[in-house]
């Protein structure tokens, strides 16, 4: 540890953001960088515990704590201080392959696991780590490193998500000869399609998939497991084969008129707006405007906010986010929700002032439900009508949302958004590859193992666990290659 009064000196500072009136006329980064100095006192805030949590990923209360990639946080913290910065970078790689996406696009558990963070602001973690990869990139550090020798085995990875390309990223470290298929036309998954351009860039994930095309791993796009190659030519192609295809099967929303034009899930909407962006600079209008029209938000998560911010930027009329949650503290409640749980609090993302900025007022409703859909006589939506919950919960322990009398209202709205999370993993490839699901849906392979029922077929990431974290799922493809190594030669040499 370099500077033992650090933390007690210093106080929390994190990326600033871009003005918002500014940002959201583009699709840029909307976060400014920190210098290096500023970057190094924030790393001598770690006060390098004797029993450090945020490095260890758990899920307390049924919300992760702590790093699930059991990151180095203290070591590259304090190496970062001391300005060595390109060990700080071999420190960050140790455990996780793909720093720059945990640190763009992850909640940061590691930060709500933090032992200053018990009585004081946190460590700014996710900060430094994006700051660590940034440099190292910016410096050259970041390099192919194929292996030396192949094993001659053969795997192939259904899926280019953060839990397919670890898995791959890994395999190939090995030696192992790696074929990734994606069926969109881009690498990345919900990293490219998925979260917003001015959130997580492509050219951030293009970055990085270009080093592992260096090392040797072969990426198919345009390529549907089941459709555009049978599971048979699979079979006899390669000798183990990996699902990580992610739990892409929206929630629906069951109220009267969901079927209505206008409604649709938050996905199809940040999906063909990406792709519009990369294709075209939205110009080949292949996807669905929120410009001059009353937007509706249903779902108080991540993927509504990035639909909020995505609306802002189309020049819709009106912006509402609807959570059916009630507002929640600006501090933790040490009572129901106590260190190192990750601490539920009210807070203001990029999106929620990006609206505010263009509206006046942040545009969430809290404890608000969702009654019914009502259309125009074209069948189209034109208004979203709801009531206000409370919470309570029954002798049993479940949770009870009570209406109450006299909070109804009607909300005029052109397009409705459901972002209210994903149910498991699609069904097709899995029903043919004759592979076990949970009564979840999602694949049927422990944790720590992976493996399926079928021999050589393992899963990992969402499509095994349900809808989740980036940083999950870079932890299940480094543990599931791991497992795969070890069924390919009887032994592994992955950690």
């Amino acid at each position: 540890m370099g500077k033992q009064t650090a933390f007690m000196e210093y106080e929390r500072k994190v990326r600033d953001e871009r003005d918002p009136e500014v940002r959201i006329k583009d699709w840029n980064d909307y976060t400014i960088p920190m210098t290096e100095k500023e970057v190094q006192v924030q790393g001598a805030r770690c006060m390098d515990c004797g029993v450090p949590t945020c490095h260890v990923g758990l899920e307390l209360n049924g919300v992760t704590s702590g790093c699930p990639v059991y990151h180095l946080i203290p070591e590259w913290n304090n190496l970062v201080y001391e300005g060595k910065w390109k060990e700080a970078l071999e420190r960050e790689h140790e455990m996780n392959n793909f720093p720059e996406f945990t640190g763009m696009a992850c909640p940061a558990p590691c930060e709500g696991a933090c032992v200053l963070g018990i009585n004081e602001p946190p460590v700014a973690i996710r900060t430094i780590e994006r700051s660590i990869i940034e440099k190292g990139f910016e410096e050259g550090w970041v390099v192919a490193t194929p292996p030396e020798k192949r094993t001659g085995k053969k795997v192939a990875v259904i899926g280019s998500g953060p839990a397919g390309l670890a898995a791959a990223a890994q395999l190939n470290k090995a030696g192992h000869t790696v074929t990734v298929f994606e069926r969109n036309d881009r690498v990345g998954g919900l990293l490219t399609y998925g979260i917003p351009e001015m959130k997580l860039s492509y050219d951030v994930v293009k970055r990085r998939v270009s080093i592992l095309e260096e090392e040797g791993i072969t990426f198919i796009t345009n390529t549907e497991v089941g459709k555009d190659i049978s599971v048979q030519e699979l079979k006899e192609s390669f000798d183990a084969t990996i699902l990580c295809g992610g739990a892409t099967v929206h929630r629906d929303i069951q109220v009267e008129g969901s079927s209505l034009k206008g409604v649709h899930p938050a996905m199809d909407f940040l999906h063909a707006n990406t792709k519009s962006l990369l294709d075209s600079n939205l110009e080949d209008e292949n996807y669905i405007s929120a410009e001059d029209k009353n937007v509706i938000v249903i779902g108080g998560g991540d993927t509504g906010t990035d639909c909020l911010a995505t609306s802002v930027r189309h020049n819709c009329k009106s912006l509402t986010q609807f959570d059916i949650y009630d507002k929640k503290g600006l501090v933790r409640d040490i009572e129901t929700n106590p260190w190192p749980q990750y601490p539920t609090i009210h807070r203001v993302e990029y999106g929620h002032k990006e609206a505010s900025s263009v509206l006046g007022e942040d545009p969430r409703a809290f404890a608000v439900m969702t009654k019914k859909f009502v259309g125009d006589e074209t069948g189209h939506i034109k208004e979203v009508h709801t009531i206000n919950v409370k919470l309570r919960f029954d002798e049993n322990g479940n949770k009870v949302r009570e209406e109450i009398p006299g909070t109804e209202k009607v909300w005029p709205a052109d397009l409705v958004l459901i972002a209210i999370g994903f149910k498991g993993p699609e069904q097709d490839l899995i029903s043919q590859m004759e592979v076990e699901t949970t009564a979840r849906s999602t694949v049927k392979a422990t944790y720590g193992e992976y493996t399926t029922n079928v021999d050589g077929v393992f899963a990992a990431g969402d499509m095994r666990r349900g809808q989740s974290l980036i940083v999950w799922a870079i932890n299940e493809g480094r543990e599931v290659a791991r497992e795969c190594d070890r069924y390919l030669m009887g032994e592994t040499v992955l950690p």
